[in-house]
């Protein structure tokens, strides 16, 4: 019988930070595993903990103490770079706020993650436009981010995060700053792309995208008090 790795586990992972004289314990000793070709929303309010580790989780910040393996490997012996390479090599990353380059048009903004791995001109030119109509934006090619609404921008941010085919996608609060009807657009998205063969980890306190992946992990004061398999 073959022995699968994870893609993620983490074990008792820690992350406190001082604040003045307190010490506050964003999260305090969190296990899990999380497999190839899982959709899973980490869920919880405001506060609980759920950026912190997903930030962890997508190796943009390291745990005060406990183990984070990636395919199997430690994480904690590596370096800023090799940190680096597995990020834009294996990571695709969607935020609530959507960081889009003000100064370049939707087709250029998802071409920037190939222009970091040196892909030809070419070859990103003819992967932004595959993605773009992906998202529902075939016709937006060369909108600049003020042209497009907030849910276009989203759907733009999911097509850079797609850039460099990633086996894991991970989004913090993408409905976050959008009313609810694109909301659930975004959500849809999401669900498509999973049932594609993507790993999607989504942290959100939205119920809506949570009871549409087929994991729950419910956070609460830095600790997993559920995991629920659906």
């Amino acid at each position: 019988m073959i022995n699968v790795k994870p893609l993620i586990e983490t074990k008792s992972l820690h992350k406190h930070y001082k604040l003045g004289e307190t010490i506050v314990k964003a999260n305090n000793g969190i296990d899990l595993k999380i497999n190839k070709g899982e959709f899973v929303s980490i869920f919880g309010p405001s506060g609980c903990g759920k950026s912190t580790l997903m930030h962890m989780l997508g190796l943009l910040d390291k745990p005060t103490k406990g183990e984070l393996l990636f395919k199997g490997k430690k994480t904690s012996n590596l370096n800023d770079d090799e940190k680096t390479h597995i990020r834009n090599k294996n990571i695709g990353f969607v935020f609530q706020f959507f960081f889009l380059s003000p100064n370049l048009n939707a087709l250029e903004n998802v071409q920037l993650p190939m222009i970091f791995k040196n892909e030809n001109k070419e070859k990103r030119d003819k992967r932004a436009k595959e993605l773009l109509k992906l998202v529902g934006l075939g016709d937006r090619l060369h909108h600049m981010p003020y042209q497009l609404s907030g849910g276009q921008r989203q759907r733009v941010a999911i097509a850079r995060a797609l850039a460099n085919e990633p086996e894991l996608i991970l989004a913090d609060e993408p409905t976050g700053n959008l009313d609810s009807k694109t909301g659930d657009e975004v959500e849809k998205l999401f669900n498509n792309l999973w049932k594609k063969g993507n790993t999607v980890i989504v942290v959100t306190h939205d119920k809506g995208i949570a009871e549409r992946s087929n994991r729950i992990i419910y956070l609460k004061d830095g600790k997993v008090t559920k995991d629920v398999k659906r």
